[in-house]
């Protein structure tokens, strides 16, 4: 059954009709290992017959492809049983897990249930038993086995790990790399992981119940990173292009992404209050409004009104030079999310993606990179997102200096900011901010829908809001004739803002500004803006349609340019509890229409920024060339004296 667009419910009915096969798996069954060795030495038998196994030795997976290892049996629920140091009744806790590994079982198997109807799997399969497969159709056969098995055994772990979280603890474990990962079909492919699991609760938790279930929710942590490096098999579409609810445990499958939790953590962030945030006039204005914007979101439909209408922004990017106020603006805009969600007791999740992210690993960083997102983009949450300092940590194509971490990084954030399966529900939002923007990949930059320019304070009244501000009460020295913080009214702040947009401030802008001018005379419809935004292009060939689809974007944020009534948002009731036809018509009344004059400061306002990190980029470059022109004039005057 659909729930929303491309979710769908996996019925309760459909997954415990595969407890009686989980619960065998569980009981027991026989393995012998194809790519894995085993783990354990001389394990105490547990069952007549059962031998003893050797110490794990690693080999290269993929290289062994026949049958290395005697059949062994496999008792998992004996396994976990024997993990609380001879204790004969069954803790709460081995429960848990016994109860939770075959309920992970079952939803995996419904998963790969569905999988086969929709990709045409069961048809062949029928076929094959009946030995009337053609010949010609066995390889996509064995193509669809595989991707089965795949599904199969990331969705087990996913659910594993996802109904375990709450029993994990704090303790420790590290378990290797899971090899064992068989993809002939996914019963022997469960058998295979499940006979790995033994081994390695034998070797990481025996006669230690806390470190049992962290045990387990590492090797499903590392079955999923083992399944997901294979997401490129073919046969995939009909498990990634869907996704799963599992209504009675709150979990929503979702391809190869791990599930996420609604729990956002405890936020250790100092929140800023808005008026602590001096100048910044525009910026602080659509942070403000965006934070009340994502508070309509509506769970049930998964869509929020705003980016329905055409207001909403998805990305933005806020850049400015030190100390000018952009980790302020983090900390005010977290805070007043955190605020509403709060009042509203909706889930909220702020998640950061920072150097530590990039790993020497390959590939290791390009998933830190897809966990950062998926967190956020949970559609069970209002999410956050932050890339502070993203000059450094996602890398411009091309350049040698760049990592292979950072430019993972980067393909990661460009396919998820706008890609082909970008989707844009407003329960969240993602802001990257730096320093020097003109050293981001330009076109990551470009995916920012939004830019906020981060400029700190500008008047001689902001000055003095801000050195009031940071003396704080400690001090008896008199204000003097000063209106503290009117200055930063946002209304009167913004207006005034805004206006210094109706021309351009870049030089190389205000060139083509003046020359489209004279030649048509005031910018004011249609036809005038397309020939300013031509003239723009031909200027700096990086001005291209992504360009003006962010212009028109900010346009109709602009459109959007009012507050949500404050007691809509403190009393819920009134707006963010009703349903979301009634918050799209409330919203739509409040609409402000879009004027030529508006286009023209949005237009400015974006080509203003693109000029500024060409203009950057490109002295940046002149530098580094001069500065290896000198090293080589120098290198050759050295080698010559040598010579001499």
């Amino acid at each position: 059954m659909s729930l929303s667009g491309d979710l769908m419910e996996l019925r309760e009915e459909d997954i415990r009709k595969h407890y009686p096969a989980a619960l065998a798996l569980l009981e027991g069954f026989d393995h012998a290992p194809r790519i894995a060795a085993a783990r354990v030495a001389e394990a105490p038998e547990r069952s007549p017959g059962l031998g003893t196994r050797r110490r794990f030795r690693s080999t290269t997976p993929g290289l062994v492809t026949r049958r290395s290892e005697p059949a062994a049996g496999v008792h998992l629920l004996d396994r976990i049983g024997e993990c609380d140091d001879g204790d004969a009744l069954q803790s709460p806790r081995q429960a848990a897990l016994a109860q939770a590994l075959r309920r992970a079982i079952a939803i995996g198997l419904a998963v790969g249930e569905a999988f086969s109807e929709a990709s045409g799997l069961s048809e062949l399969k029928r076929a094959n038993l009946e030995a009337a497969l053609p010949a010609e159709r066995r390889a996509g056969f064995a193509e669809l086995l595989a991707a089965e098995s795949l599904a199969v055994l990331h969705v087990t772990a996913n659910a594993a790990a996802w109904l375990l979280a709450a029993h994990q603890g704090e303790t420790p474990v590290e378990i290797g790399p899971v090899e064992e990962v068989l993809t002939d079909n996914a019963p022997l492919a469960l058998q295979g992981t499940l006979w790995e699991l033994d081994g390695i609760l034998a070797d990481v938790a025996h006669g230690d119940e806390a470190r049992l279930v962290p045990a387990v929710v590492a090797w499903a942590e590392t079955l999923m990173e083992a399944v997901a490096r294979r997401s490129g098999a073919p046969g995939l579409a009909a498990f990634t292009g869907a996704r799963w609810r599992v209504a009675a445990d709150e979990l929503v499958i979702q391809g190869f992404s791990p599930a996420t939790h609604r729990r956002s953590g405890a936020l250790t962030m100092s929140f800023k209050r808005p008026e602590e945030v001096v100048g910044n006039h525009i910026a602080k204005q659509q942070a403000l409004r965006l934070s009340k914007m994502l508070m309509a979101y509506d769970f049930t439909r998964q869509m929020n009104p705003f980016a329905e209408l055409g207001g909403f922004v998805f990305t933005f990017m806020g850049d400015g030079a030190p100390g000018t106020g952009k980790t302020t603006l983090i900390q005010m805009m977290t805070g007043m999310i955190h605020g509403y969600c709060e009042i509203a007791g909706y889930p909220f999740r702020y998640r950061n993606l920072s150097t530590e992210s990039i790993d020497s690993y390959q590939g290791k960083s390009g998933q830190n990179a897809k966990s950062f997102v998926s967190e956020v983009l949970d559609p069970a949450v209002i999410g956050f997102g932050t890339i502070d300092d993203i000059d450094q940590i996602a890398g411009r194509r091309g350049d040698r200096q760049s990592s292979a971490g950072q430019q993972e990084i980067t393909a990661v954030l460009m396919e998820s900011f706008a890609g082909a399966q970008t989707v844009v529900r407003g329960n969240c939002t993602f802001g990257m901010f730096s320093n020097f923007p003109e050293n981001v990949d330009d076109a990551l930059r470009q995916r920012a829908g939004a830019r906020f320019l981060v400029d700190g304070p500008q008047s001689r009244e902001d000055y003095i809001d801000i050195l009031t501000l940071l003396l704080g009460k400690g001090h008896d020295i008199p204000l003097g004739k000063h209106d503290l913080y009117a200055a930063q009214e946002l209304q009167q702040a913004v207006a005034r803002s805004y206006a210094g947009h109706s021309r351009p401030a870049e030089a190389a802008l205000s060139t083509v500004f003046t020359e489209v001018e004279a030649r048509v005379g005031p910018l004011n419809t249609l036809e005038k803006l397309g020939t300013y935004l031509r003239a723009i292009a031909e200027a700096d060939p990086r001005f291209t349609g992504r360009a003006v689809k962010n212009v028109t974007d900010a346009v109709k944020v602009r459109a959007m340019d009012f507050d949500l009534p404050d007691d809509w948002l403190e009393e819920p009731e009134r707006f963010l509890f009703r349903d979301y036809e009634t918050k799209l018509g409330m919203i739509s009344e409040l609409r402000k229409p879009v004027t030529a004059e508006m286009v023209l400061q949005e237009i400015n306002r974006y080509a203003d920024a693109e000029f500024r990190y060409a203009g950057k980029s490109d002295a940046a470059a002149v530098d580094d060339m001069v500065r290896e022109m000198g090293l080589r004039e120098r290198a050759q005057k050295r080698f010559l004296e040598r010579g001499a």
